[in-house]
């Protein structure tokens, strides 16, 4: 603009000394003509001498103008420099980044992603390090960094080398041996699984165990008085340990089923078979309890007919052997027709090599740390090896029997305790050997990192999810609010919100009443897998909700009371111990804790406590009736009183317990009487056979000839949950 002023300011003064000359041009001729007619010398010099002066001044002025003129418009025309502007820099997203992350792609440190978002409806302070950004939140923090974003579809990682180990190809016929057996006894609770094993191994396990029930899988290795030894495998026939027996049928060769002859095929009989058919394991069938009066063994034999469970009696594949473990008859038949089946089988291992084996039972050992009970099925295991069983790993210190015996070596088909894991592994769990330490530590890693892969790409879909929902409530908002006027678009907004606060509001009085949150304590990695099975079972939140705070393996802790304390729960101990000390601060702070060793008693506890968070419920409990025989009215001052004249057909009618009226089947009034005489007196209490006139507290109320009268009282009674476990 001002370059434009500028020209139009030397063209107007060229314009300008162009007139100033066109004047001077008459005056020089009339300057000429003045000396030829002789005027003044005088002034016709002055005249003369002074036009030419500014003539030449009012020309190099001119030329001047002009030549800045054509200059100007020779050059090219100026254009103002705009400042510099970098280009944003670009950063690569991804939905359900980490804070981390974003201020990884953004150069920056995580207080930097705080910053931004501060001021913002989101938390700050509960956000992490690791905490995962939604999309309108990591658009936020790119804007006010001044930066432009490029969204990518899924996070680009550096494909990272599968460092796992895992078990090795089939060994050469040429390495494998002869080993031994590994028998799970099946069968339903109570069938004498445990007391059939006991007699083998001529110990008291049955008695060990509450009220004689096995908790546990119990891993022993039997040797016969033929020198043949066989490895049995104890599974639990209580319904809460179905994990535990499907896990002793992966991994056993033969499978004994021990069915009750007083008692014929049960629940867990049933399932104990489908085990063994899901595991593809040979049965033999131990028909129990022979020895009593009432024994049925082909009863037995018919009923296992429909699962498909057919004896060589009846032209099948499966032996039958009737024992009785509490005498002992027969066992010894029993036994030789396991080894038969296995011989038939022709198990062999392959005793080189590194080891392979599966975990059975952990538990957590005050004196001697975290401690695995393992079955061996190749390679042999010795002290000091190096092993990995799922994300943790150990060096062999110690290995013992099933008697508490140190052992050096450990063979196929050998149940072993393990001593020296850094952490507990759980039942189940594979267990490989590794060559060293670092090929330990690198696999378990490797395997951590797997699992959080796979739990990323489970939060994406979560988060995609979420995602989708929040556009279509964005949508739908749009479409409702739309068209309207802004005062109405406020006006309803407004109307919803009153509505959301009052309904919180309600809600609030129920408070923490109707949850029951729960710390669970176990013995071993089994027992409590089996507590959390029965639990998942749970399907009555709507009634109360039960949250599972904390589990573990190992006796009750502190930190468990303090847990409990601050959520206001209570501390469940199955097969463990609370010192005295911890029982008095738990008592201090008022938190509960209990034990038991059986584990329906504590699910029947856990049943209970459920139950004392639901609110009362109200019975009716009718005390007496009355029927109405004839109906007048009394005159009060100046008003008229209905009065019915009833006589009491069952109980008592007492006039301060509650009434109601009843018509043709159908409640017409409820309230309580404002009179009850009997003849002219008034009486509090009118028995059977009696006859009184009553009055109610509601005048409009009319009596009818035939109509009931009921008197009732009120009780709390305490709710019960809906919850059924099972069994």
């Amino acid at each position: 603009m001002s370059q434009k002023l500028l020209k139009l300011e030397n063209v107007l003064q060229l314009h300008t000394v162009c007139r100033q000359l066109h004047v001077l041009g008459p005056r020089r001729a009339s300057a000429r003509w003045g000396r030829g007619c002789g005027s003044a010398p005088l002034a016709g010099t002055a005249q003369r001498y002074a036009w030419p002066q500014r003539g030449d001044l009012l020309l190099r002025t001119a030329l001047c103008q002009y030549r800045l003129l054509v200059t100007k418009k020779e050059k090219k025309p100026w254009k103002p420099q705009l400042p510099s502007t970098k280009p944003k820099k670009e950063i690569e997203v991804w939905i359900g980044m980490t804070v981390e992350e974003l201020a990884r792609a953004m150069e920056k440190d995580a207080d930097y992603v705080y910053e931004a978002l501060l001021n913002t409806a989101i938390d700050v302070d509960s956000l992490e390090a690791n905490s995962r950004l939604e999309e309108v939140w990591i658009k936020e923090v790119i804007k006010k960094a001044d930066m432009k974003l490029k969204w990518s579809k899924l996070k680009q990682d550096k494909v990272r080398e599968n460092k796992d180990v895992v078990r090795r190809p089939p060994a050469d016929a040429a390495l494998l041996t002869p080993r031994s057996p590994v028998v799970t006894i099946m069968g339903h609770v109570d069938h004498g699984k445990t007391t059939l094993l006991d007699k083998l191994r001529k110990t008291q396990v049955a008695a060990m165990e509450a009220g004689g029930i096995t908790q546990h899988i119990g891993a022993f290795l039997v040797s016969m008085p033929s020198g043949e030894k066989i490895t049995f495998l104890d599974t639990p026939g209580h319904a809460a340990f179905s994990a535990m027996r499907a896990r002793g049928a992966q991994v056993t060769d033969i499978v004994v089923l021990v069915v009750a002859a007083d008692d014929g095929v049960m629940k867990q009989t049933v399932e104990s078979i489908q085990h063994a058919r899901d595991a593809q394991v040979p049965i033999v069938l131990a028909i129990n309890k022979c020895d009593k009066a009432d024994a049925d063994p082909e009863k037995v034999k018919k009923e296992l007919l429909a699962y498909d469970v057919v004896c060589e009696d009846y032209g099948g594949d499966v032996q039958a052997v009737h024992v009785s473990a509490l005498t002992g008859d027969n066992l010894m038949a029993l036994a030789e027709a396991t080894i038969a089946l296995a011989e038939i089988l022709e198990l062999k291992a392959d005793r080189t090599g590194p080891v392979e084996g599966t975990v059975i039972e952990s538990f957590t050992d005050k004196g001697r740390g975290p401690v695995t009970t393992a079955i061996i099925q190749r390679g042999t295991l010795r002290k000091g090896s190096i092993l990995v069983a799922g994300k943790t790993w150990a060096k062999v210190r110690l290995m013992f029997d099933e008697n508490g015996k140190t052992i050096s070596e450990a063979y196929p088909s050998m149940p072993v305790g393990i001593i020296g894991w850094k952490d507990l592994p759980s039942a189940g769990d594979e267990i490989l050997e590794v060559e060293s330490e670092p090929r330990a530590r690198e696999v378990v890693d490797w395997r951590k990192y797997a699992q959080e892969q796979e739990k990323n790409k489970d939060d994406l879909k979560i988060i995609e999810e979420k995602r989708k929902e929040h556009q279509e409530a964005y949508q739908k908002a749009r479409d409702k609010y739309g068209t309207l006027h802004w005062k109405e678009r406020s006006y309803m907004k407004y109307l919803e919100r009153k509505e959301q606060t009052y309904l919180k509001q309600k809600e609030k009085p129920g408070g923490d009443s109707n949850v029951l949150p729960v710390v669970i304590k176990g013995d071993v990695d089994g027992s409590v897998e089996a507590i959390l099975n029965i639990m998942a079972t749970y399907d009555a939140s709507h009634e109360c909700e039960l949250e599972l705070l904390h589990f573990g393996v190992g006796d009750i802790s502190e930190n468990d009371v303090n847990l409990a304390e601050t959520f206001n729960g209570i501390v469940y101990g199955f097969n463990v111990t609370a010192s005295n000390v911890i029982q008095k601060a738990a008592a201090k702070k008022g938190v509960k804790v209990k034990v038991h060793k059986i584990i329906y008693r504590l699910i029947e506890d856990l049943q209970e406590e459920l139950s004392s968070r639901l609110p009362c419920s109200v019975e009716e409990h009718t005390v007496g009736e009355a029927s109405i025989l004839a109906t007048f009215s009394i005159t009060e001052g100046k008003k008229k009183v209905p009065v019915a004249g009833c006589r009491v057909q069952k109980g008592q009618l007492e006039k301060q317990k509650k009434f109601k009226l009843i018509r043709n089947g159908h409640i017409v009034w409820k309230g309580s009487l404002t009179s009850l005489k009997h003849h002219k007196d008034d009486v509090s209490t009118i028995k059977t056979g009696m006859d009184c006139g009553l009055s109610l507290d509601d005048e409009k109320v009319e009596f009818k000839v035939g109509d009931e009268i009921v008197c009732y009282e009120e009780k709390e009674v305490l709710a019960k949950t809906s919850w059924d476990p099972g069994f």
